[in-house]
């Protein structure tokens, strides 16, 4: 049960950072283009994968907090059912290169951030 509210929380967590950083984006740069999906995506990969490779390496965190980090809060936070939506309505409407961008950039850019993520993760536990 503890593990439960953990995740829950943490879910709230993430979800909030998203709703925030889509508002942010939007702000910043219009919604031409969905800047706030990538934006939430590319991070969640950098800190899922400094997470996990955190995880692996360093057992300090316990496992419910480990899971209320991964599956609560990342798991609100990413959007590729967002990004998912997003792409096949760009098609939908003919607009090709926007759908093309958006599913490379968002690819592209994700695995280098948990490449990232990884070698951050190194580098703090070897410090």
């Amino acid at each position: 049960m503890k593990e439960a509210m953990l995740v829950m929380l943490f879910g709230g967590a993430g979800t909030l950072s998203r709703w925030g950083i889509g508002r942010w984006t939007r702000h910043l740069w219009g919604d031409r283009f969905p800047y706030g999906t990538l934006v939430v995506n590319v991070v969640g990969c950098l800190v899922f994968g400094f997470a996990m490779s955190l995880f692996l390496e360093e057992t300090r965190l316990s496992r419910p907090l480990q899971t209320a980090i991964t599956v609560g809060f990342l798991g609100a936070f990413t959007t590729f059912s967002t990004f998912g939506y997003e792409t096949f309505a760009f098609a939908r409407e003919g607009a090709w290169l926007h759908a093309a961008g958006n599913a490379t950039a968002n690819f592209v850019l994700g695995l280098i951030a948990i490449g990232a993520g990884i070698l951050v993760a190194r580098i703090v536990v070897s410090a």
